[in-house]
């Protein structure tokens, strides 16, 4: 019988994670202060973030750091998640490719972000934080880090962007049956909601509105900080576990992945299945593919440029380096909420500019596709934004197909759709559209 899935142990679980900057052969540029334009250090990030973050944020020495036993302990729970050898996919498409995925959704909040949100959680619990505050697309961060902070007894206050907030009502829901504040951004409720508002008063909000606000709301709240879902290196390093398992469940499978994908929003799950098989092309010269897929709508990584740029729209966050469509850039509608971010992390900006990884941008449609496909192939319900890293795969396994080549495609199924529906009907309906970049 052909297995099909492959967990590890308990005690494989990784003890530490991957810190890719301190191996990259150009590290990334340094962030800078948004008033003054001054290279920053860690300490001047401690006003934000949970200091420790910080400290990780900019760390480019050690290439691994140690999991707080608290939060491994709370990995196990659900972790690790499995590897899955997508033989229903691989017979639909009639290819010789090995399509493999790591399915993230399995987590207690159905996607990936529960990996950083515990992390961040435990490090502002230690710090003696009681409040944190956070930006939410489509709502995976949002309900994740609501639940990481009922976790560890914090009050959560979570902006999510309103076209989101409108789309994705049982996304809200779920952060709220947490004990989360959820506001649809932009809204009156800060300066920066305000400005927006006044604006642009039809504003249907972006990751950039909401971070914006968030920050605000934790400069101005007692005993309060703010905390990222994706974009920053931190982030990026707690994702790491994902690939670390993948690395050990391919070994038990017997196979070696020819090509990565991932989504991508601001970078946080392609990091996480890409940044450990990365570390062997970048020490042992290992000919591995890594291939970011994003919306056609929102495509900083195929049609952004490099440059400094804020994180959000009011420039209250440091300068980053970044592949970037510019802070005030407003993406279309799309139903991958979770990928309507405006730039793409300091470290996936530094690699592509160096050619270590690929990116690619997919329609809404063609998402929408492919998720059929993979749903009544597989019987998951994929989240939209899981959906652009099945269509990049699809589309390789055809080409594949056509020419004859067994290559091990392997995938990171970020999070389900079961909170998607709408998005579904609408697809189902004949009623959904392609959005290009406006």
């Amino acid at each position: 019988m052909k297995q099909k899935r492959f967990f590890l142990e308990e005690s494989q679980i990784p003890k530490q994670w991957y810190n890719i900057q301190a191996e990259m052969p150009n590290k990334p540029l340094p962030i800078k202060h948004p008033g003054t334009g001054a290279v920053m250090g860690p300490e001047d990030l401690y006003p934000i973030f949970a200091e420790e973050c910080c400290r990780q944020e900019l760390n480019q020495k050690d290439v691994w750091i140690d999991i707080p036993e608290k939060v491994r302990e709370m990995y196990t729970y659900y972790r690790s998640t499995p590897l899955v050898r997508a033989y229903g996919l691989e017979e639909a498409l009639d290819t010789p490719a090995h399509i493999y995925f790591k399915n993230e959704s399995v987590s207690p909040v159905g996607s990936h972000k529960l990996n950083s949100a515990l992390a961040q959680a435990y490090y502002l619990k230690q710090e003696g934080v009681t409040n944190v505050t956070t930006e939410t697309g489509a709502g995976q961060w949002g309900a994740a880090l609501s639940y990481a902070a009922r976790l560890f007894g914090l009050e959560a206050a979570v902006y999510q962007v309103k076209i989101s907030y409108q789309q994705k009502p049982y996304r809200r829901s779920m952060m709220q049956l947490f004990g989360a504040q959820v506001t649809a951004s932009p809204s009156m409720s800060t300066r920066a909601g305000k400005d927006i508002l006044t604006a642009t008063p039809n504003h249907q909000g972006s990751l950039g509105t909401a971070i914006s606000e968030a920050i605000e709301l934790a400069q101005t709240t007692p005993n309060c900080k703010y905390s990222l879902g994706s974009v920053l290196s931190h982030v990026s390093l707690h994702q790491t576990v994902i690939g670390l398992e993948a690395e050990k469940q391919m070994e038990m499978a017997g196979e070696y992945p020819d090509e990565i994908y991932a989504a991508f929003g601001g970078g946080s799950n392609f990091s996480g299945i890409a940044f450990p098989f990365m570390r062997h092309t970048i020490n042992e010269g290992r000919k591995t593919r890594y291939i970011a897929v994003e919306p056609t709508a929102c495509p900083k990584l195929t049609k952004g440029k490099f440059d400094y740029d804020f994180g959000d729209e009011a420039g209250y966050t440091p300068l980053l380096p970044m592949y970037t469509l510019g802070h005030d850039f407003r993406p279309a509608n799309i139903h991958a909420g979770g990928l309507r971010y405006h730039g793409a992390g300091v470290i996936v900006s530094q690699l592509l500019k160096d050619g270590l990884m690929e990116a690619m941008d997919v329609e809404q449609l063609d998402v929408f596709k492919a998720a059929e496909l993979f749903a009544k192939s597989e019987g998951i319900i994929p989240a939209p934004e899981s959906g652009h890293a099945i269509a990049g795969v699809i589309k390789r396994a055809l080409e594949c197909k056509k020419s004859g080549e067994k290559k091990v495609l392997l995938f990171n199924l970020s999070g389900h759709g079961l909170i998607d529906m709408t998005a579904y009907d609408e697809y189902l309906s004949g009623n959904m559209m392609n959005f290009p970049m406006k």
